[in-house]
Protein backbone atom coordinates (compact mmCIF):
# COMPACT_ATOMS: atom_id res chain seq x y z
CA UNK A 1 0.00 0.00 0.00
CA UNK A 2 0.98 3.26 -0.65
CA UNK A 3 1.77 6.04 1.93
CA UNK A 4 0.56 9.17 -0.16
CA UNK A 5 -2.09 11.54 2.16
CA UNK A 6 -2.25 14.58 -0.53
CA UNK A 7 -1.24 15.25 -4.00
CA UNK A 8 1.16 17.99 -4.58
CA UNK A 9 1.43 19.58 -7.80
CA UNK A 10 3.72 22.30 -10.05
CA UNK A 11 1.55 24.76 -11.00
CA UNK A 12 2.82 27.79 -13.07
CA UNK A 13 0.82 30.66 -11.39
CA UNK A 14 1.84 33.49 -13.94
CA UNK A 15 5.03 34.34 -15.79
CA UNK A 16 7.81 33.60 -13.26
CA UNK A 17 5.95 32.39 -10.72
CA UNK A 18 5.57 28.79 -9.86
CA UNK A 19 3.87 27.09 -6.64
CA UNK A 20 3.67 23.56 -5.36
CA UNK A 21 0.25 23.25 -4.36
CA UNK A 22 -2.13 20.51 -2.43
CA UNK A 23 -4.47 18.81 -3.28
CA UNK A 24 -6.77 15.88 -2.85
CA UNK A 25 -5.28 12.39 -3.62
CA UNK A 26 -7.02 10.88 -6.68
CA UNK A 27 -8.24 7.55 -6.24
CA UNK A 28 -8.17 4.81 -9.82
CA UNK A 29 -10.80 4.99 -11.78
CA UNK A 30 -12.37 1.78 -13.70
CA UNK A 31 -9.57 1.23 -15.99
CA UNK A 32 -6.89 3.49 -14.36
CA UNK A 33 -3.85 2.80 -12.51
CA UNK A 34 -2.46 5.12 -9.40
CA UNK A 35 1.06 5.71 -9.94
CA UNK A 36 3.17 7.68 -7.28
CA UNK A 37 5.84 9.48 -8.60
CA UNK A 38 9.90 8.68 -8.63
CA UNK A 39 11.67 11.13 -10.59
CA UNK A 40 10.29 13.64 -13.20
CA UNK A 41 12.46 15.60 -15.50
CA UNK A 42 11.47 19.48 -16.85
CA UNK A 43 11.75 20.22 -20.12
CA UNK A 44 14.43 23.10 -20.35
CA UNK A 45 13.18 24.39 -24.02
CA UNK A 46 9.71 24.04 -23.59
CA UNK A 47 8.68 24.88 -20.06
CA UNK A 48 11.26 27.59 -19.62
CA UNK A 49 8.45 29.61 -22.78
CA UNK A 50 5.41 28.34 -20.24
CA UNK A 51 7.80 30.04 -16.92
CA UNK A 52 8.41 33.15 -18.54
CA UNK A 53 5.05 33.76 -20.61
CA UNK A 54 5.89 33.16 -24.61
CA UNK A 55 3.88 30.29 -25.18
CA UNK A 56 1.48 30.83 -28.06
CA UNK A 57 -1.79 31.70 -26.23
CA UNK A 58 -4.36 30.70 -29.16
CA UNK A 59 -3.10 26.78 -29.59
CA UNK A 60 -3.42 23.84 -26.68
CA UNK A 61 -0.16 23.05 -24.57
CA UNK A 62 -0.42 19.72 -26.68
CA UNK A 63 -3.21 18.56 -28.20
CA UNK A 64 -1.61 15.12 -28.08
CA UNK A 65 -1.16 14.42 -24.74
CA UNK A 66 -4.88 14.65 -22.76
CA UNK A 67 -3.09 15.73 -19.50
CA UNK A 68 -2.03 18.99 -21.60
CA UNK A 69 -4.94 19.11 -24.20
CA UNK A 70 -6.15 22.21 -22.45
CA UNK A 71 -4.93 26.24 -23.85
CA UNK A 72 -2.02 27.85 -22.15
CA UNK A 73 -4.04 30.08 -20.03
CA UNK A 74 -2.20 30.59 -16.14
CA UNK A 75 -2.48 28.77 -13.99
CA UNK A 76 -1.83 25.60 -15.27
CA UNK A 77 0.35 22.11 -15.09
CA UNK A 78 2.67 21.01 -17.06
CA UNK A 79 5.22 18.70 -17.61
CA UNK A 80 5.53 15.38 -19.69
CA UNK A 81 8.18 13.41 -17.98
CA UNK A 82 7.02 11.08 -15.08
CA UNK A 83 8.24 7.58 -13.80
CA UNK A 84 6.99 5.97 -11.17
CA UNK A 85 5.08 2.57 -9.52
CA UNK A 86 1.65 1.75 -9.64
CA UNK A 87 0.94 1.96 -6.40
CA UNK A 88 -3.13 1.46 -6.19
CA UNK A 89 -5.76 -0.23 -9.18
CA UNK A 90 -9.19 0.82 -10.69
CA UNK A 91 -11.76 -2.29 -11.20
CA UNK A 92 -11.18 -3.96 -14.81
CA UNK A 93 -7.06 -3.63 -14.12
CA UNK A 94 -4.99 -6.65 -14.64
CA UNK A 95 -3.10 -7.49 -11.55
CA UNK A 96 -0.24 -7.30 -13.66
CA UNK A 97 0.31 -3.49 -13.25
CA UNK A 98 0.22 -3.61 -9.74
CA UNK A 99 4.18 -2.26 -8.67
CA UNK A 100 5.07 -2.18 -12.63
CA UNK A 101 7.00 0.88 -13.27
CA UNK A 102 5.82 3.01 -15.87
CA UNK A 103 6.75 6.31 -17.64
CA UNK A 104 3.71 8.62 -18.22
CA UNK A 105 3.55 12.34 -20.00
CA UNK A 106 2.16 13.67 -17.25
CA UNK A 107 2.78 17.23 -15.38
CA UNK A 108 5.00 17.28 -12.28
CA UNK A 109 3.17 15.51 -9.21
CA UNK A 110 3.93 13.40 -7.27
CA UNK A 111 0.85 10.86 -7.56
CA UNK A 112 -1.65 10.69 -10.38
CA UNK A 113 -4.43 8.33 -11.80
CA UNK A 114 -4.55 7.55 -15.16
CA UNK A 115 -5.47 5.33 -17.77
CA UNK A 116 -3.65 2.05 -18.77
CA UNK A 117 -3.43 2.87 -22.04
CA UNK A 118 -1.43 6.12 -20.97
CA UNK A 119 1.11 4.42 -19.08
CA UNK A 120 4.14 3.11 -20.77
CA UNK A 121 5.98 0.23 -18.80
CA UNK A 122 9.49 0.44 -18.34
CA UNK A 123 12.13 -2.20 -19.81
CA UNK A 124 13.64 -3.99 -17.84
CA UNK A 125 17.14 -2.46 -17.32
CA UNK A 126 16.51 1.10 -17.66
CA UNK A 127 16.03 3.05 -14.46
CA UNK A 128 13.65 5.63 -13.98
CA UNK A 129 15.99 8.16 -14.31
CA UNK A 130 16.98 6.78 -17.54
CA UNK A 131 13.24 6.47 -18.27
CA UNK A 132 12.65 10.17 -17.70
CA UNK A 133 14.84 11.00 -20.81
CA UNK A 134 12.07 9.12 -22.86
CA UNK A 135 10.27 12.09 -24.74
CA UNK A 136 13.56 13.79 -25.37
CA UNK A 137 14.88 10.36 -26.84
CA UNK A 138 12.01 10.35 -29.10
CA UNK A 139 12.39 13.91 -30.12
CA UNK A 140 16.04 13.00 -31.06
CA UNK A 141 15.03 9.71 -33.26
CA UNK A 142 12.61 11.82 -34.68
CA UNK A 143 15.27 14.49 -35.76
CA UNK A 144 16.87 11.67 -37.54
CA UNK A 145 14.29 10.24 -38.73
CA UNK A 146 13.24 13.46 -40.29
CA UNK A 147 16.91 14.64 -41.62
CA UNK A 148 17.85 11.64 -43.11
CA UNK A 149 21.47 11.61 -42.52
CA UNK A 150 23.23 9.89 -45.12
CA UNK A 151 26.85 8.61 -45.03
CA UNK A 152 29.44 10.80 -45.67
CA UNK A 153 27.61 13.85 -44.98
CA UNK A 154 28.40 16.64 -42.95
CA UNK A 155 26.30 17.56 -40.12
CA UNK A 156 25.75 20.76 -38.23
CA UNK A 157 23.79 20.78 -34.60
CA UNK A 158 23.22 24.11 -33.41
CA UNK A 159 22.09 23.74 -29.52
CA UNK A 160 23.40 21.29 -27.50
CA UNK A 161 20.87 21.33 -24.62
CA UNK A 162 19.11 17.87 -23.36
CA UNK A 163 17.42 17.48 -26.82
CA UNK A 164 20.37 18.71 -28.78
CA UNK A 165 23.03 16.41 -26.66
CA UNK A 166 20.78 13.13 -27.24
CA UNK A 167 20.76 13.85 -31.19
CA UNK A 168 24.07 14.51 -31.19
CA UNK A 169 24.88 10.78 -29.81
CA UNK A 170 22.41 9.07 -31.95
CA UNK A 171 24.08 10.70 -34.80
CA UNK A 172 27.86 9.73 -33.63
CA UNK A 173 26.05 6.64 -34.38
CA UNK A 174 26.01 7.58 -38.40
CA UNK A 175 29.02 7.14 -40.90
CA UNK A 176 28.87 10.92 -41.03
CA UNK A 177 31.84 12.95 -42.58
CA UNK A 178 31.92 15.34 -40.08
CA UNK A 179 29.59 15.90 -37.00
CA UNK A 180 30.19 19.62 -35.45
CA UNK A 181 27.69 21.15 -32.78
CA UNK A 182 27.65 24.44 -31.56
CA UNK A 183 25.94 26.32 -27.98
CA UNK A 184 26.92 29.05 -25.84
CA UNK A 185 27.85 27.30 -22.94
CA UNK A 186 31.05 25.75 -22.25
CA UNK A 187 29.83 22.54 -20.29
CA UNK A 188 27.20 21.10 -22.46
CA UNK A 189 29.95 21.95 -25.20
CA UNK A 190 32.45 19.24 -23.59
CA UNK A 191 29.23 16.85 -22.76
CA UNK A 192 28.86 17.16 -26.35
CA UNK A 193 32.55 15.67 -27.48
CA UNK A 194 32.25 13.00 -25.23
CA UNK A 195 29.19 11.72 -26.68
CA UNK A 196 30.62 11.70 -30.11
CA UNK A 197 30.83 15.37 -31.67
CA UNK A 198 34.11 15.71 -33.89
CA UNK A 199 33.84 19.56 -32.25
CA UNK A 200 31.65 21.80 -30.30
CA UNK A 201 32.12 25.52 -30.92
CA UNK A 202 30.60 28.48 -29.44
CA UNK A 203 28.38 30.56 -31.49
CA UNK A 204 28.71 33.71 -30.54
CA UNK A 205 32.61 33.63 -31.40
CA UNK A 206 33.91 36.90 -33.75
CA UNK A 207 35.52 34.31 -36.21
CA UNK A 208 32.56 31.21 -35.83
CA UNK A 209 32.05 31.55 -39.63
CA UNK A 210 35.38 30.66 -40.34
CA UNK A 211 35.81 27.92 -37.72
CA UNK A 212 32.37 26.10 -39.36
CA UNK A 213 34.79 26.65 -42.74
CA UNK A 214 37.95 25.04 -41.83
CA UNK A 215 36.32 22.05 -39.49
CA UNK A 216 34.01 21.44 -42.28
CA UNK A 217 36.19 22.00 -45.85
CA UNK A 218 36.42 19.31 -48.34
CA UNK A 219 39.20 19.08 -50.49
CA UNK A 220 40.19 22.39 -50.14
CA UNK A 221 37.03 23.58 -50.86
CA UNK A 222 33.92 24.49 -48.33
CA UNK A 223 30.81 23.28 -49.70
CA UNK A 224 29.00 23.98 -46.61
CA UNK A 225 26.51 21.61 -45.04
CA UNK A 226 24.84 19.23 -46.25
CA UNK A 227 21.96 18.99 -42.65
CA UNK A 228 21.58 21.69 -40.11
CA UNK A 229 19.62 21.29 -36.76
CA UNK A 230 18.69 24.37 -35.39
CA UNK A 231 16.82 23.02 -31.76
CA UNK A 232 18.64 25.83 -29.75
CA UNK A 233 15.53 27.35 -28.82
CA UNK A 234 17.05 30.59 -30.16
CA UNK A 235 15.22 32.07 -33.27
CA UNK A 236 18.95 34.14 -34.47
CA UNK A 237 20.11 30.68 -34.46
CA UNK A 238 18.04 29.63 -37.78
CA UNK A 239 19.77 31.91 -39.42
CA UNK A 240 23.10 30.72 -38.80
CA UNK A 241 22.19 27.15 -39.70
CA UNK A 242 20.70 28.33 -42.92
CA UNK A 243 24.01 30.31 -43.66
CA UNK A 244 26.26 27.45 -42.71
CA UNK A 245 24.21 24.88 -45.17
CA UNK A 246 24.94 24.25 -48.59
CA UNK A 247 23.69 24.40 -52.07
CA UNK A 248 20.34 21.62 -51.54
CA UNK A 249 21.03 21.09 -47.89
CA UNK A 250 18.53 20.61 -45.19
CA UNK A 251 17.79 22.64 -42.04
CA UNK A 252 15.74 20.99 -39.42
CA UNK A 253 13.98 22.84 -37.28
CA UNK A 254 13.19 21.69 -34.06
CA UNK A 255 13.00 24.20 -31.46
CA UNK A 256 9.75 25.71 -30.56
CA UNK A 257 10.24 29.37 -30.46
CA UNK A 258 6.37 29.98 -28.82
CA UNK A 259 5.77 34.28 -28.84
CA UNK A 260 9.97 34.39 -30.08
CA UNK A 261 10.10 35.70 -33.39
CA UNK A 262 12.41 34.51 -36.09
CA UNK A 263 13.88 37.15 -38.27
CA UNK A 264 15.21 35.32 -41.73
CA UNK A 265 18.03 37.24 -43.76
CA UNK A 266 16.56 34.97 -47.60
CA UNK A 267 17.47 37.93 -49.82
CA UNK A 268 21.10 36.66 -50.16
CA UNK A 269 22.44 33.19 -51.09
CA UNK A 270 19.15 31.54 -49.47
CA UNK A 271 17.28 32.50 -52.76
CA UNK A 272 19.35 30.35 -55.09
CA UNK A 273 20.63 27.77 -52.69
CA UNK A 274 18.03 25.37 -53.04
CA UNK A 275 18.14 24.68 -49.34
CA UNK A 276 14.62 23.20 -47.56
CA UNK A 277 14.03 23.90 -44.32
CA UNK A 278 11.89 21.09 -42.82
CA UNK A 279 9.50 21.15 -39.70
CA UNK A 280 9.94 18.63 -37.02
CA UNK A 281 8.07 18.05 -34.05
CA UNK A 282 7.70 14.57 -32.25
CA UNK A 283 3.78 14.55 -31.87
CA UNK A 284 3.23 13.15 -35.48
CA UNK A 285 5.82 11.32 -37.62
CA UNK A 286 6.60 12.32 -41.28
CA UNK A 287 4.11 11.49 -44.31
CA UNK A 288 6.97 9.36 -46.32
CA UNK A 289 7.63 7.42 -43.31
CA UNK A 290 4.37 6.73 -42.00
CA UNK A 291 3.15 4.12 -44.11
CA UNK A 292 5.65 1.70 -42.48
CA UNK A 293 6.10 3.77 -38.97
CA UNK A 294 3.85 4.62 -36.10
CA UNK A 295 3.93 6.11 -32.92
CA UNK A 296 4.38 2.74 -30.99
CA UNK A 297 7.46 1.26 -33.46
CA UNK A 298 9.17 4.95 -32.94
CA UNK A 299 8.33 4.75 -29.46
CA UNK A 300 10.20 1.19 -28.96
CA UNK A 301 13.14 2.64 -30.72
CA UNK A 302 13.26 5.50 -28.38
CA UNK A 303 14.09 3.08 -25.43
CA UNK A 304 16.30 1.03 -27.60
CA UNK A 305 17.93 4.05 -27.47
CA UNK A 306 18.07 4.69 -24.08
CA UNK A 307 19.54 1.51 -23.66
CA UNK A 308 22.16 2.35 -25.60
CA UNK A 309 23.26 5.91 -24.62
CA UNK A 310 22.53 5.45 -20.73
CA UNK A 311 21.72 9.16 -20.27
CA UNK A 312 21.18 9.56 -16.72
CA UNK A 313 24.85 11.29 -16.61
CA UNK A 314 23.48 14.40 -18.20
CA UNK A 315 21.50 14.84 -15.34
CA UNK A 316 23.11 17.70 -13.28
CA UNK A 317 20.48 19.18 -10.33
CA UNK A 318 18.13 17.10 -8.30
CA UNK A 319 14.99 18.94 -6.46
CA UNK A 320 12.59 17.66 -4.02
CA UNK A 321 9.10 18.89 -5.14
CA UNK A 322 8.14 21.23 -3.33
CA UNK A 323 11.73 23.45 -4.40
CA UNK A 324 9.76 23.54 -7.73
CA UNK A 325 10.55 27.06 -7.73
CA UNK A 326 14.66 26.86 -6.77
CA UNK A 327 14.45 24.57 -10.36
CA UNK A 328 12.39 26.50 -12.50
CA UNK A 329 14.92 29.87 -10.85
CA UNK A 330 18.11 27.94 -11.75
CA UNK A 331 17.20 27.34 -15.26
CA UNK A 332 16.01 30.67 -15.90
CA UNK A 333 18.95 32.95 -14.05
CA UNK A 334 21.41 30.42 -14.74
CA UNK A 335 21.20 28.11 -17.51
CA UNK A 336 24.76 27.64 -18.18
CA UNK A 337 24.95 25.49 -14.85
CA UNK A 338 22.40 22.80 -15.50
CA UNK A 339 21.62 20.29 -18.39
CA UNK A 340 19.07 17.97 -16.96
CA UNK A 341 17.22 19.03 -13.90
CA UNK A 342 14.87 16.53 -12.61
CA UNK A 343 12.37 16.63 -9.59
CA UNK A 344 12.00 13.62 -6.90
CA UNK A 345 9.59 12.58 -4.88
CA UNK A 346 10.96 10.64 -1.86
Amino acid sequence: MHDIVKQLSVCFKAPYQVSVQEEAMPSPAPGHVLVQTLVSAISPGTEMLVYRGQMPPDIPLDATIPSLSSDSIYPLKYGYAAVGRVVAMGQDVLPEWDGRLVFVLNPHENCFSIPTAEAHPVPDGISAEEAAFLPNMETAVNFLMDGYPAIGERVLVFGQGVVGLLTTALLSKAPLACLVTLDRYPARREKSLTLGAQASLDPDADDITSQIQSLMQDDESYQGADLAYEISGNPASLNQAIAATGFNGRVVIGSWYGQKRAELELGGAFHRSRIRLISSQVSTISPELAGRWDRARRLNLAWSMLQQVRPAHLITHRFPINEAPKAYELLDQHPQEAIQVVFTYE
